[in-house]
């Protein structure tokens, strides 16, 4: 990406972005490689100043020279701390040969290079070690050459070699402070990408769920349409009657289809505090089979439907996945199949209901079927569904021809079912007694 110098790049040179950051970057940091130098300077000639018996006189030549090529090898602390810190340790062990006291004053430059050292050598052991072993080169050379010890050389001796030290330890909780903050933030760069790529599945999801809730509601209504104008254009002169018929089962169907896209897509333009004035009925389920077998057997299909075993209660998600399931593999066979015969079956034997619908794959008996049209995705949907309340599906032809289809679903207990029927009705007695 590169970032122009202003509106008018005729007028200007073009910068990469990168250049720009860097320029911005580096002048507030040389202004402070500046002032840590100055400041290591002026110190370091300061402390120059103090003679053995704690006079004050003007800085020496010797001190200006220590504290000159002192301050000028710290700018390199950054790229080799090693040997900065063993320069500015060597021109502190110079001081007394000078005629300079040696103090920690004297030795502020290598304060700063201990400093720099533990904040950025590879290794904490190496740069520890390298200011403890600087720290007992500075003690060695604090010792007086001559005369006797006092207690002002004693406090002298026991500063020096400690000053070092306790710059290391500073450096040392910067570097670990640093560390921390590192880590924080690559840790929050994690989490906002692993929150970006859950943003991005759930948004698929809910894609993916929009496809299969809008093929499920209105594909069928339309292949039912399709199959009624079919029915309608097949009759046109042989049987007028039955052409009005259809045409107007056409009407309906299409009506109906109109107003579950008017809902769903109602439903999906509502926001958390808007009302779209759309209300959500209830969801389908198996209570609504014998009206769907019958909008088929309208649209010429001959549909069947067998039931074996007790019925039970099921939980909304089971029952509209077995709806959804009859619903899809019907209008398959409206427009894939060739035969008309369609035989549903129910099962609720085993602990769980079992979904069948059979078609025969003989000769139609009726209008030609819609096996022209391309498959879609209904199966998927419909596995998916399946999969999603712990079921699952298998579909494929037979061996006798046709096709069957088979939903293994789960069905709860039947205590459960007894114990929350109970429930239900012990409620509903006591407000009617409370009511009384």
């Amino acid at each position: 990406m590169r970032t122009p110098v202003n509106r008018f790049p005729e007028l200007g040179r073009v910068l990469p972005t990168s250049d720009l950051a860097g320029t911005a970057v580096s002048r507030p940091r040389r202004g402070r490689e500046g002032a840590v130098v100055a400041a290591a300077f002026v110190i370091c000639l300061l402390g120059g100043t103090v003679r053995v018996e704690d006079a004050l006189t003007a800085p020496p030549l010797a001190a200006y020279l220590l504290a000159l090529v002192s301050a000028a090898v710290l700018p390199a602390r950054h790229r080799r701390p090693l040997a900065v810190l063993a320069a500015t340790t060597a021109a502190g062990l110079a001081a007394q040969p000078l005629g300079l006291v040696l103090s920690p004053l004297v030795i502020a430059p290598a304060l700063v290079a201990a400093y720099a050292c533990t904040l950025h050598m590879p290794g904490e052991r190496r740069a520890a070690g390298a200011v403890t072993l600087a720290g007992v080169a500075l003690l060695a050379g604090s010792v007086p050459l001559a005369g006797d010890l006092s207690w002002q050389d004693a406090s002298r001796i026991g500063s020096v070699p400690a000053a070092p030290l306790v710059a290391g330890l500073v450096g040392h909780a910067a570097r670990t402070r640093r560390a921390y903050l590192a880590a924080v933030e690559e840790r929050a760069r994690r989490a906002e990408e692993s929150r970006e790529l859950e943003t991005r599945r759930r948004v698929a999801e809910e894609r993916v769920r929009i496809a299969r809730e809008l093929h499920d509601l209105v594909a069928h209504q339309i292949t039912l349409a399709n199959a009624q104008a079919t029915v309608a254009a097949h009759f046109v002169d042989s049987r007028p009657e039955q052409t009005r018929v259809s045409l107007r089962e056409l009407v309906e169907t299409t009506g109906q289809a109109l107003d579950e896209l008017r809902a769903t897509v109602g439903l999906l333009r509502q926001t958390g505090d808007t009302d779209t004035g759309v209300t959500e009925g209830p969801a389908p389920g198996l209570a609504r089979l014998p009206d769907l077998l019958e909008s088929f057997r309208r649209a010429g299909l001959e549909v069947t439907l067998r039931e074996e075993g007790r019925a039970r209660p099921l939980p909304p998600g089971v029952d509209l996945t077995a709806y959804r399931i009859v619903q899809e593999a019907l209008t398959n066979v409206t427009k894939h199949a060739s035969g008309r015969g369609t035989r549903v079956g129910l099962d609720w034997g085993g602990g769980r209901l079992t979904v069948t619908v059979t078609d025969d794959g003989g000769a139609p008996t009726g209008p030609p079927a819609l096996s022209d049209r391309p498959p879609g995705y209904g199966l998927l949907g419909l596995r998916e569904r399946a999969t999603a309340v712990g079921g699952d599906l298998t579909a494929g032809p037979r061996e006798e021809g046709g096709f069957l289809l088979t939903a293994h679903l789960p069905v709860p207990p039947v205590r459960d079912t007894a114990t929350a029927e109970e429930g239900r009705t012990g409620h509903a007695n006591d407000g009617t007694e409370g009511t009384a």
